[in-house]
């Protein structure tokens, strides 16, 4: 596996191993209103483009093959963490967020962790601070506010 920093050549295949990953790995615990709503498949290039560049973002690749990707911004807020659906438990997760966390100035670290997400933080260290309902195109899914000391 090797760790890259993301370039906007990556922004169309990364917002597809999105929403692949949202409606396979995320579908033991969300319903299939709740994916649709939370990864519709028309993702905003361009934004997504500008916010990967103003935050540090990794890409991870195997054999040439994009297979997730991880973003955090300056005050240590991890943004978004996905791993593709055929690379799940290989520890591609593991090394986004490790070279994430180095790399952060941040006293401590926050995300908001789905469902499926939050053991992954747990065995990290984060701690949930609350559980949330965030509102996708009018339908309502549960996660996580969570942090971690540096």
């Amino acid at each position: 596996m090797i760790l890259r920093d993301y370039k906007p050549s990556d922004c169309a295949e990364l917002a597809q191993l999105f929403c692949d990953t949202v409606h396979t790995v995320n579908a033991r615990d969300y319903s299939r209103e709740q994916l649709d709503a939370w990864a519709t498949g028309k993702v905003d290039l361009e934004a997504w483009n500008e916010s990967f560049q103003a935050h540090h973002t990794v890409v991870a690749e195997v054999d040439g093959v994009l297979t997730g990707f991880g973003d955090m911004d300056e005050t240590g807020y991890l943004d978004r963490l996905y791993v593709h659906k055929d690379h799940q438990r290989q520890g591609v997760a593991t090394a986004i967020c490790d070279a994430l966390e180095q790399n952060a100035k941040a006293a401590e670290f926050t995300t908001h962790a789905s469902i499926t997400a939050r053991p992954f933080f747990e065995k990290r260290g984060y701690t949930v601070v609350r559980e949330q309902q965030v509102e996708r195109r009018g339908v309502w899914l549960t996660n996580f506010v969570m942090k971690k000391e540096r």
